[in-house]
This record gives C-alpha cells, sequence and structure tokens, in this order.
C-alpha cells in the first residue's frame, strides 16, 4: 500500500508540473505592438501599420500598412479606403463591407494600430527637440506640438511658421509664440494636420563691439532701443561713452551706411554698434 500511495503521488506531481508548463507556453506572451496606445481619436494616414482581427475567423486576420493614398488591401473585400479614417470608424467600414458582401453575419473587427507612420507633424528650426512627431488626436493645436518639441530654443524667434495644405490648396499661417500663451484665447492656435510643418526661425541679432564691457551679437528683444542694446553688452568701459556711438544699418540696397544714433532709437535685425573712446 505503501509503494501504491508513492507511486500516486509522484504521478499526480508530475502531471500538475506538466500542466503548468503548458499553459505559461501557451499563453500570449505581450508583443512590441501592445506598446502603441489604442487611441479612438487618431486617424489613420500613409505609412500607419495596422492589425485587422476578425472575431472567430482567425483567416481574415492580417496585418497591413496603409498605402500613400490611404487604402489597404483585405481578403475577400480587396482594396478598402481607411486613410483620414479613426480606427473604430475603420473597423465599421471593414464590418460593413464583409457583411454586406455576404461573408460574415455579424463580423466583430477589431484594428490594433502597431506602429504609426502617417499624420505626422515637423517641427524644425530654432526649437529644442526638432523632428517629426504624430498626430495622436484629432484636436492637436500648434501649442501642443511646440510643446513636444520643448519650446524654442533661448536663439530662437518669437514667430512660427506654420506651412501644410489646406482643402488641397498651400496653407501658410505666421503665428506670435508669447500670444499663444498669454492670450487666454488665441485664434493663432489652429489646430494642425498631418503634411503640416511648423518652423521657427533664427531670432534677430545685433552686434556691439569696441569699448563695451561685453561686445558680441545678442538677440533683439522687441521693442529694443540703442540704450538697451548699450545695457544687453555691459554698457560702456571706464574708456568708452554712451555719447560716442556709431551705428552701421543696411539701407534698401544692401550698403551699409553709418549714422550717430539717439538712445532711444529703435535697433533692427543686423544692426553694428560701435562704442569708441571718450574724449576725457
Amino acid at each position: 500500500m505503501k509503494l501504491l500511495a508513492r507511486c500516486f503521488a509522484t504521478t499526480f506531481l508530475f502531471l500538475l508540473t506538466a500542466t503548468a508548463f503548458a499553459q505559461t507556453v501557451s499563453s500570449p506572451q505581450p508583443s512590441a505592438a501592445a506598446s502603441v496606445p489604442r487611441n479612438q481619436d487618431y486617424r489613420l494616414g500613409a505609412g500607419d501599420a495596422i492589425g485587422v482581427q476578425v472575431y472567430q475567423s482567425p483567416d481574415l486576420s492580417v496585418d497591413a500598412r496603409v498605402s500613400e493614398s490611404g487604402v489597404i488591401s483585405y481578403p475577400l473585400v480587396g482594396s478598402v479606403q481607411v486613410g483620414g479614417l479613426t480606427i473604430s470608424e475603420a473597423e465599421k467600414k471593414i464590418g460593413d463591407a464583409l457583411r454586406t458582401g455576404g461573408f460574415i453575419k455579424m463580423p466583430q473587427v477589431n484594428i490594433v494600430l502597431r506602429q504609426v507612420r502617417g499624420n505626422q507633424v515637423a517641427v524644425l528650426g530654432q526649437v529644442s527637440r526638432p523632428g517629426r512627431f504624430p498626430l495622436e488626436t484629432f484636436n492637436t493645436r500648434v501649442s501642443d506640438m511646440l510643446a513636444a518639441a520643448g519650446g524654442a530654443t533661448a536663439t530662437g524667434d518669437d514667430v512660427l511658421i506654420v506651412t501644410g495644405e489646406r482643402e488641397g490648396k498651400p496653407f501658410r499661417k505666421v503665428i506670435d509664440i508669447p500670444g499663444l500663451f498669454l492670450n487666454a484665447k488665441s485664434e493663432d492656435d489652429i489646430l494642425l494636420a498631418g503634411g503640416d510643418t511648423l518652423f521657427v526661425n533664427k531670432a534677430p541679432m545685433f552686434y556691439i563691439y569696441g569699448e563695451a564691457q561685453r561686445p558680441g551679437p545678442y538677440r533683439i528683444e522687441r521693442g529694443m532701443t540703442v540704450m538697451q542694446a548699450l545695457a544687453q553688452g555691459g554698457g560702456p568701459t571706464v574708456r568708452g561713452s554712451q555719447n560716442r556711438l556709431i551705428l552701421n544699418r543696411r539701407d534698401a540696397t544692401g550698403n551699409v551706411v553709418e549714422t550717430v544714433p539717439k538712445l532711444t532709437d529703435p535697433v533692427r535685425a543686423e544692426d553694428v554698434l560701435y562704442v569708441r573712446e571718450s574724449l576725457f
């Protein structure tokens, strides 16, 4: 009896271990696609990789990439236009095609966004993190995308330029960056579309040299005067004089004109201030 009981216990442990191992092997492992968030507001675009799954119809579960024309090729149905549709809209469109074609009576379609390539916006120029960013929702605005790029750098201009296409026509808009955040409801904080480009140019600069404490190039602030520009350079040295300034500025023809500026005169881009020595 003892020998029989021992054999029974050994057999039970073996079966228990084998069952646990089989469950571990057969259980689905998380894939790289699971790291891509499912967002029902996201609109599919050219280059997006998706997985289409139909409940209880494994033969209709396929991976596809949206073409440049916004089309995917799907079994039984053929070409399906999904570009510009949200994920839920694309699921309904494929399900309707399967039902109207008489292939499945009540299809339950599920689409997984595996890789985002379409509906991207490029942010270029004087920003902290230039690059391409996906439009993960249909209501992404300029301020959202500028924040995603880390904002304008210290040498960036106060304006950005948005270019793209609206209703089949070229689109271009110049936007004041501080106004996006200082105004409670900025009309310039427009909705972005796939293919848009945001560009922040380098800020206008002026140059100061001669008997200045810190000669060199500096960013022109809004409404900056000659006196403020001189202060930006640390003011004149003990040998210099603020009353003996020379301003070199290009005229409309591109020639450099030398003048004696007033301290209240505005500073323009590419101005060069020379601080001369004091007479006494």
